[in-house]
């Protein structure tokens, strides 16, 4: 029975049956009788294997197909009226075009098959931030998930009304033919079709193709913003509590961050850290003229491999309960979960994660991976052990600072500001990161991923760095001040020079510091650096020598950044051509004239 009367909703669910032709049609209304039915059928099936109870209650397990275990930027498109909308570094088709070859494959493809309709809100039911998609889809490991990452049900529908403010999402596995594969982001028409896919990042469409890609665009016409940022709350000793979002490429310490567990020295003191969010952020100009974020998930959809108590505790606190794992191994004598990086002790009796049994000490000795790479957990938000109390705020929580990152073995220094927000706006836009050997390719590749939103800017990025300058301008002299760090920077032995994890807090007082003047800051040519006196590293035992060298800027390096034939950062800007803002060209202009002047 269909939870809603709202006319929109269910002309475009006629429609989207009639295309796909589902032997039924069931409606998600977020009762947990309703998923503890679902669970029992996709194990009946096998399409969840259900895990040890008593170690780890209410947990699943699933496998997708081989070919099937990642995003596939090169499958992802963005269809715009014009291309010039979708921009250089978006795959772009017209729409109609796209409408017409998605509709022959999506013709009778759940013939035989449930049709589940998922009605969800990204961000808390009713909040002014939030925006509700209602996902159709032929997976009940989707619903799931679905059920896991985002507010789920009738309550959903009811706070829609009316409206036909939606966006509307649609999935069908069909056969996983990679040929046919397809994740199409329509921003026009608030439209998600995908296709071909039963993995997480392609499927979950609230995730990626919702809070980022299509929210991205409607910020831009709404005059908000969906960036792909963790929020974290810092309190300190008196109980004020300061909150910050920041921008990482992958492999960069993001999840770390965002559930950092203070080193002792300062928890000792009373510092304590909140996880608002773990990956995307919405902002919005709050009625007091100050920028707040909110998270729009309820969970987390993490990497599995290198998650363990030393690296993340809480996140791997997260999944001790009610959490999906998919594509990690199994240990077959207590159907517990295991993988790479969890511990040193792979299980004997494993079963691997494309499905057969082996001894896995013997299997991973000789190279073999137990876990596929991108496995992942699925794990809800309220599990985290440092879940802030503001998470379900609906008005969200107001940011002092931004912080953007990179993986930079010689250029950026530890930690430097911009000099205000149109500069920290060229900060971000300037954004790179340098391959590790964990992706693919050669080792040290300088990649640009300006704002660490490279793939998921559902328009033209150029006209998106101009959003983010009218933000600024809106903000006005409220806006949170934003800074650049690097915990990879390496000594001439090719040493890390700062030990990351939790000690990045104390690079993070620096910048609340920073935000409420009580510190001063060194001038330089690319903006500001701290004083070595107002860094906190004590217990640390870096030298003042080290610090010196971790803060300062090597000129070549840094015009090599800017002129590279490949990597540069006028390289990258030449494709915006004169779509590039202005004021981008300007701060281009003087970082040059002031490495000129070094």
């Amino acid at each position: 029975m269909a939870l809603t009367n709202n006319k929109a909703v269910l002309a475009w669910l006629d429609e989207m049956a009639a295309m796909t032709k589902p032997a039924e049609i069931v409606w998600i209304d977020g009762s947990e009788a309703q998923l503890e039915e679902l669970r029992k059928e996709a194990v009946s099936t096998g399409e969840m294997i259900k895990l040890n109870e008593e170690l780890l209650p209410g947990c699943y397990y699933h496998r997708t197909a081989e070919n099937d275990v990642a995003r596939v930027e090169d499958r992802t498109f963005i269809c715009t009226p014009t291309k010039e909308e979708a921009g250089p570094i978006n795959n772009w088709m017209d729409p109609k075009e796209m409408y017409a070859k998605l509709s022959k494959l999506y013709d009778g493809s759940m013939v035989g098959r449930t049709m589940y309709v998922i009605p969800y809100s990204m961000g808390p039911v009713g909040s002014p931030f939030s925006k509700i998609g209602v996902e159709l889809t032929d997976s009940i490991y989707v619903v799931l998930n679905m059920a896991i990452m985002t507010r789920i049900g009738k309550a959903v529908m009811d706070s829609l009304g009316d409206s036909d403010d939606f966006v509307k999402c649609l999935h069908a596995k069909k056969d996983v033919n990679p040929d046919d594969r397809y994740i199409v982001q329509f921003p026009q028409d608030k439209t998600i079709w995908s296709i071909n896919s039963a993995y997480g990042g392609n499927v979950l469409l609230g995730k990626k193709c919702f809070a980022l890609r299509i929210a991205s665009y409607l910020g831009m016409q709404e005059g908000w913003m969906a960036e792909h940022m963790l929020i974290l709350g810092l309190e300190n000793p008196k109980g004020e509590v300061k909150y910050i979002c920041a921008a990482f490429p992958s492999a960069c310490g993001k999840t770390n961050l965002a559930m950092l567990i203070p080193p002792e020295y300062l928890q000792k003191k009373g510092y304590k850290v909140w996880t608002v969010g773990d990956d995307i952020a919405w902002l919005r100009i709050g009625k007091d003229g100050r920028l707040y974020a909110i998270n729009p998930e309820a969970g987390f959809f993490g990497v599995a491999p290198g998650t363990s108590e030393k690296t993340n505790f809480n996140a791997l606190a997260a999944t001790k309960k009610n959490t999906i794992f998919t594509n990690v191994a199994i240990n077959n004598d207590d159907m517990t979960v295991w993988w790479e990086g969890l511990d040193k002790n792979p299980p004997e009796n494993a079963t691997e994660w494309k499905g057969a049994k082996v001894n896995g000490k013997e299997f991973t000795a000789d190279g073999n991976k137990l876990a596929h790479p991108n496995s992942r957990f699925t794990a809800p938000a309220v599990n985290c052990p440092c879940i802030s109390p503001e998470f379900e705020n609906p008005e969200g929580v107001p940011i002092s600072a931004i912080v953007f990152g990179g993986r930079r073995a010689k250029c950026a220094p530890l930690v430097y500001q911009s000099r205000d927000w149109t500069h920290g706006t060229f900060v971000g836009a300037t954004m790179a990161s340098e391959t590790t050997a964990a992706a693919a390719g050669a080792v040290g590749v300088v990649r640009r991923d300006p704002m660490a939103m490279k793939p998921f800017v559902g328009y033209n990025m150029a006209d998106y760095w101009n959003h983010w300058l009218e933000m600024g301008e809106k903000l006005g002299d409220k806006a949170p001040e934003i800074f650049h760090v690097n915990w990879f920077r390496k000594d001439e032995n090719d040493d890390f020079m700062w030990p990351g994890f939790g000690d990045n807090m104390r690079v993070l007082l620096w910048i609340l510091d920073r935000c409420e003047g009580k510190v001063g800051a060194k001038e330089t040519a690319i903006g500001y650096v701290p004083e070595i006196k107002d860094l906190d590293v004590e217990g640390l035992g870096i030298s003042e020598e080290k610090l010196s060298e971790l803060l300062a800027i090597d000129k070549q390096n840094w015009i090599d950044d800017v002129e590279d034939p490949a990597t540069g950062i006028k390289a990258y800007f030449a494709q915006f051509g004169d779509k590039l803002p202005a004021a981008i060209k300007a701060e281009l202009d003087k970082l040059e004239a002031n490495l000129n002047n070094m």
